[in-house]
């Protein structure tokens, strides 16, 4: 098991997991600690990268080209250990490429890059996938980071809420009972742009939104320090806990779980971006620690 890799600024700290390219604890200056405690019986994850799927396959298989392959939910990345190509007191970047394991349950070549830097109270994550096929490379991409909740400046659980940046008028998705996305739609939760959280939301799995019209929301108590999640190039949100443990997952997603009962080709699902031959595509998440 590779060694976590800690980077530090004097104002935050981050440990970062190879496996997986897991980001596994985020510090402030005080060492006081803003990511989830990874409670055995609620869910041991910290924040996985999710690739080349997003949620749940339709009886976990993908389809390209009329062939199925095995792909189970969020992808094989996560289990997956990254090298360390690059690395300095307050950054370091992680690398995942394709391998005869992979191309069992993927078809195709590719170059998976996370970089994880500190700005200031910033900690930014960019991940770039990179195609060296001949074709074009069809992809998902998550972040699933797990924030402490309550955050470590004594406020009650109770306290804590999510306000996006921008009005959010449409319905959620609905999750069906194998994990796939349902036909129907729920109710928007929020009271204006605010989520209050509470566990009673999170009782039927996440609230998934295929449309977020944000690309940041802030996430703390009403007084004391917050958090910024600013997810500039993600068209999709999860926000999910278990009930009555201490984190919440705000996921910007580029891709979303497969329809209920979906057969079609992969590159033909809802949220699957295609990348030109030789071609990139960055994708971006900051967390801000504001006072």
């Amino acid at each position: 098991m590779a060694d976590w890799i800690e980077i530090t600024n004097g104002v935050l700290t981050a440990v970062i997991n190879p496996l997986g390219a897991e980001l596994s604890s985020l510090r402030d200056a005080q060492g006081r600690e803003l990511m989830t405690d990874a409670d055995p019986r609620f869910w041991t994850g910290r924040a996985p990268i999710l690739f080349p799927v997003v949620g749940q396959p339709y009886r976990d298989v993908i389809r390209v080209d009329g062939q199925t392959y095995p792909v189970k939910k969020h992808g094989f990345a996560r289990r997956m250990t990254f090298a360390v190509v690059d690395r300095i007191a307050d950054a370091v970047t992680f690398r995942l490429t394709d391998d005869a394991e992979t191309r069992e349950h993927y078809p195709f070549a590719f170059c998976l890059d996370v970089e994880f830097r500190l700005e200031g109270a910033t900690l930014r994550i960019e991940a770039t996938v990179a195609n060296p096929n001949d074709v074009a490379l069809p992809a998902s991409f998550g972040f699933h980071p797990a924030f402490a909740w309550p955050l470590p400046y004594g406020a009650p659980r109770a306290d804590h809420r999510i306000v996006f940046a921008a009005d959010e008028p449409d319905s959620l998705r609905t999750i069906a009972a194998d994990g796939t996305i349902a036909a129907d739609t729920r109710p928007s939760p929020l009271d204006g742009r605010t989520l209050h959280l509470a566990d009673i939301l999170f009782e039927t799995d996440a609230l998934v939104w295929d449309h977020v019209r944000s690309d940041s929301v802030t996430y703390g108590a009403t007084d004391g320090p917050h958090l910024e999640i600013a997810f500039p190039d993600t068209p999709m949100l999860g926000i999910w806990t278990k009930p009555g443990a201490h984190y919440v997952c705000v996921e910007p997603w580029h891709g979303i779980a497969d329809p209920e009962g979906y057969t079609g080709e992969f590159r033909d699902k809802p949220g699957v971006f295609e990348i030109a031959p030789g071609e990139a595509k960055r994708i971006a998440i900051s967390v801000t620690l504001l006072p």
